[in-house]
């Protein structure tokens, strides 16, 4: 059954509560309350890269569970530069960059200048509010007697452009289908902590973060303005999942070709 997303992206939240104190540098013990997203932050790296280092088919995630978080050092958290800039290297996000170096998503991209979540290996970003750095995303191609040089493949896909909106923000087209939190075997509580049997009507999105940064308000449309606050298994790219308060609203949305912003 469609809902039965819902089951992978709510059963990764154990229960209420926060990620804990890793078991080992490289190793950490799954505590009540933990979710991937949750031990992936703690540990700087991200949810694709724990269920690819611990052969995770989905999200969901035991009480006193031993999962790897380090995979031998290949994904250190990105350190801060002397002179306040930080070089980006292959694996890197800027969700990763920023929670590494006490910034938000949206604050590393105003320091840089940034209009969208694109950025590549070898670019040179400002970790610091005193420090100034050409932008990081390649400009618009210019005249030049020189070769072309073979343009870098990007770190994060870069994300399909919409038609114009109202709306003023990063836009893409996404494939959307809905869930609600009455599903059998469904804990109605996301990847991010939110009671959604609390408030059936909360405006919340499942996402991958890896496209849409957990936390970021959405503009979807024939939705409205959600919290991307959920994960799910079978959400990947550009795809979303919309909590709605019934499952006959959920059954009316069916599987729908939108386009969204990301406000912030």
């Amino acid at each position: 059954m469609k809902k039965q997303i819902l089951a992978l992206a709510a059963t990764t939240v154990i229960g209420g509560g926060l990620f804990s104190t890793a078991a080992s540098a490289q190793t950490y013990t799954v505590q009540k309350g933990d979710t991937l997203w949750g031990i992936s932050q703690k540990n700087s790296t991200t949810v694709q890269q724990l269920k690819s280092w611990n052969n995770l088919s989905s999200d969901l995630i035991f009480p006193n569970q031993t999962l790897e978080v380090n995979n031998g050092g290949s994904s250190a958290a990105p350190v801060q530069s002397s002179n306040g800039t930080y070089t980006v290297k292959a694996g890197d996000t800027l969700g990763k960059i920023a929670t590494a170096h006490g910034l938000s998503v949206s604050s590393l991209k105003a320091l840089n200048g940034l209009s969208s979540h694109l950025i590549y290996p070898g670019d040179q970003l400002a970790v610091a509010g005193n420090v100034k750095v050409e932008q990081a995303s390649k400009p618009a191609a210019q005249a030049s007697t020189q070769p072309a040089p073979a343009q870098k493949a990007p770190v994060q896909e870069a994300p399909a452009q919409a038609a114009s909106s109202n709306v003023q923000g990063q836009t893409m087209t996404v494939t959307a289908t809905a869930y609600t939190a009455q599903c059998t075997g469904c804990s109605g509580i996301t990847a991010t902590g939110i009671d959604l049997n609390a408030n059936r009507n909360a405006k919340v999105i499942a996402v991958d973060p890896n496209v849409i940064p957990l936390g970021s308000k959405v503009h979807v449309e024939g939705y409205g303005t959600a919290i991307a606050g959920d994960t799910g298994g079978a959400i990947k790219g550009n795809k979303i999942d919309l909590h709605v308060p019934t499952k006959a609203e959920a059954n009316n949305w069916g599987v729908r070709t939108v386009n969204i912003t990301i406000l912030d």
